[in-house]
This record gives structure tokens, sequence and C-alpha cells, in this order.
């Protein structure tokens, strides 16, 4: 944060945001920290202390979070299910994410509201589009379970959805690597990275950004995505704030 001093008195600039409202996605995997499963209190708790940090800076936050922490649907390796019936167990494992992710943040003093797409009134509301905003709008942060509530359709495209839903600015697409790469950089080193590319051109190349379902719906809407590694503390604020982090996927 940016201070000056004048006649005598310490005048502090506050630091204006890139972005009024955005949607961050959250998977299941940033909540597992590294036992490799299940959710780490440690993990959570830095996440919750980040998110605190951008809801200082009075931006309306949304976030999705997913469960492959948990469960991973009809992709669980091992286990032979219907695919409807993997889809489902795996939202119900967002809600338990959604949940925790809630706690933590209201530890932190943060106000927030859990809007579940499979109702379960007995602990968050059912999803409500003027309702997500309202809350918006009432500085609460609002997360997001139970992706879309349909089987066939990941959290990666329920993020797309509500961030359309409510118009955010932009979606925020954590992930374990510094943004968008021709391959997996944790298997390739010399795999090329990407500061900005067009969603053509992650479809056409077949780039791991989010599922195609999820890319097309941002490019027919134009909802830019900003791909960036969670794992590097402060990311989500220096994303927030404009500064040049992760990969840009844009129109053009």
């Amino acid at each position: 944060m940016a201070a000056t001093k004048k006649a005598g008195k310490k005048t502090v600039k506050k630091v204006k945001p890139a972005y009024r409202r955005v949607l961050l996605k959250l998977s299941g995997e940033a909540f597992q920290g590294p036992q490799g499963f299940g959710i780490h209190g440690e993990t959570i708790q830095a996440i919750a202390r980040e998110l605190k940090e951008v809801h200082e800076l009075g931006v309306q936050t949304a976030i999705m979070v997913g469960g492959g922490n948990i469960f991973r649907g009809a992709r669980q390796k091992g286990f032979e299910i219907d695919r409807a019936t993997g889809d489902y167990m795996g939202m119900l494992a967002t809600v338990i994410n959604a949940l925790a992710l809630q706690d933590a943040l209201e530890k932190e003093g943060v106000f927030t509201r859990v809007l579940s797409a499979i109702e379960m009134k007995e602990v968050s509301e059912p999803f409500i589009r003027r309702r997500a905003v309202r809350h918006l709008e009432k500085d609460r942060v609002v997360i997001f379970a139970a992706g879309t509530g349909n089987p066939y359709f990941s959290t990666d495209t329920a993020a797309a959805l509500r961030a359309m839903e409510i118009k955010a600015d932009v979606i925020l697409k954590a992930t374990r690597v510094d943004g968008v790469y021709d391959a997996d950089p944790e298997q390739i080193p010399d795999a090329k990275f990407f500061a900005a590319i067009s969603y053509r051109e992650v479809l056409s190349q077949n780039l791991k950004v989010m599922d195609s379902t999820a890319i097309s719906l941002c490019m027919d809407n134009g909802m830019p995505i900003v791909v960036f590694n969670m794992n590097r503390t402060g990311n989500i604020k220096r994303v927030v704030l404009g500064e040049r982090v992760g990969s840009k996927v844009t129109p053009a």
C-alpha cells in the first residue's frame, strides 16, 4: 500500500483493485495441502487469510469449490460406479469443502453464505441468482457448492455458469502451476508458458485450462479467465490488484 507525507501528517493512498466482482474457482486439491487428501487445516486457514485480504480491498468475492480431495465422481480410481451417481457423490463432497471454507473465513471475521445447487436447507441456502447477487452487494463472501446440481457437468463449467449469472468481471482459476502451458510443466520442464492466450487457441490446442464446455461458455459471453498459481502466497490479491500474475485467457 502506497503512503505519502503531507504537512507533517501521513496520508495513506488506497490501492484500487482491478476488478469489482470476481469468481474464484478453487479445486478440491487446493484444500488437501501437503497431506494429499481430505482437508488440511493449515492450508484452508491460509486460503481464508488471503481471501480476507481481498475482501478488505472492497472486492465482491464469490467462490466455486471442487471436491476432488474427497471424491472425484466417476473418475475415482478403482471404483466402478454409474457416472451420474458418481457425479452426485462428487457434488456432496463440494458441500463439505464449502462448509470448511465458510468456517475458516468466519473465524477470520469475514461474513459468508454457502449457496448449494442441491437443496440442503439445514446447512446452506439454495442457489438463487438474485439472492447470490444481494449477498455480494451486502459485502458477504458467497461460496457456491454442488456445482450446477446436475451430473455430467464439472465444477469448471459450474464456475463459468455462476460467473455469468452474477455478472462477475473475471474468473480466477487457481491451479498448482504458474499459468497456462502447452504441456504439463510438472512433467515437462521446458513446456511453453502463455502469458496471454485466446479461447480458440485453448480449444484448438486442447490445453487443460478448464474443460471445453466451460471455455466455450466463457468464449460465447466474453468472460476473461486468469489462471494462476494458488501455492504462491499472496497471488490472489496480486491478481485482483491487476498485477501481471499467471496467464490471461481472452477473446483475442
